[in-house]
């Protein structure tokens, strides 16, 4: 009787201990993971957060987390302090890195159809046929990848011929913000729904429909002046397509892909 009481009292302690070693392992194991990476601790969403919310009261929201460089977005926020009485320009889902791009002045917010450009950077449209916008359904305040295709051609001076073409598409700008979604005749552009349904507005999809009669979108970005160059002379001589790139994406590009690159 003794034996078989102090051989459970043995098994009770050996399953407590290796619960808690579990656990500690458990603990752990983000650490273990990060130990030989780069990283740098950044504020995460972990609560929807609606537009127009002031810093103060965002601060619930979010939490401070150790996130490796590689997957680290551009613009985010490292100490709320920084910015100082701006306010939420869109909604914050949770997972998202909270960037800086996505704060405002309060007094900036112009509505659903539009967001105020952040300090620094300036806008370009771009107007682009609806399966170079995500089906169309991009609207302000999302923020997209810009891929850049290019195509160019040499042509013979004698006969005039074209006897090479080299050609890339490239993913060339990360996490966008876009500040205004168009149809082409300026009208703001909503999201999608279903036949027959009606939105907020009372307009059906039928209605919207016939509002983008020719299936093109006006996408206004905001960028540095040295990216919209580039931007620019792509649209002029090329052509360019948006994702959808929300802030909790991972970050990646092959470089250049052209026929050689295709297959690998």
């Amino acid at each position: 009787m003794k034996t078989r009481l102090l051989g459970g009292i043995a098994a009770l302690l050996v399953a407590i201990i290796g619960t808690v070693l579990l656990v500690s392992y458990v603990q752990n194991a983000d650490k273990r993971a990060l130990a030989n990476t780069e990283s740098e601790l950044v504020y995460i969403v972990e609560e929807p957060i609606a537009a127009g919310t002031t810093v103060d009261k965002l601060t619930s929201s979010v939490v401070k987390k150790e996130i490796p460089k590689l997957a680290l977005a551009s613009d985010t926020v490292t100490d709320l302090s920084q910015l100082g009485s701006k306010v939420t320009a869109v909604a914050l889902q949770p997972g998202e890195q909270l960037l800086s791009t996505r704060m405002v002045d309060a007094n900036s917010l112009v509505g659903p159809a539009r967001v105020q450009v952040p300090e620094g950077l300036q806008e370009i449209t771009l107007k682009l046929p609806i399966e170079r916008v995500v089906g169309g359904s991009v609207k302000a305040g999302d923020t997209v990848g810009v891929f850049i295709s290019l195509q160019d051609a040499t042509t013979n001076a004698a006969t005039g011929e074209t006897v090479s073409t080299s050609e890339g598409t490239q993913l060339t700008f990360h996490k966008v913000l876009v500040t205004a979604a168009q149809y082409s005749n300026g009208s703001a552009a909503k999201s999608q729904s279903s036949p027959g349904s009606e939105n907020a507005t009372g307009e059906t999809a039928s209605a919207k429909k016939e509002t983008a009669s020719d299936d093109t979108y006006l996408i206004t970005l905001a960028r540095n002046s040295a990216d919209a160059e580039r931007i620019v002379f792509a649209t002029e001589f090329g052509k360019v397509y948006l994702s959808k790139e929300p802030g909790n994406a991972v970050e990646s590009t092959t470089g250049v892909v052209d026929k050689t690159r295709l297959f690998r």
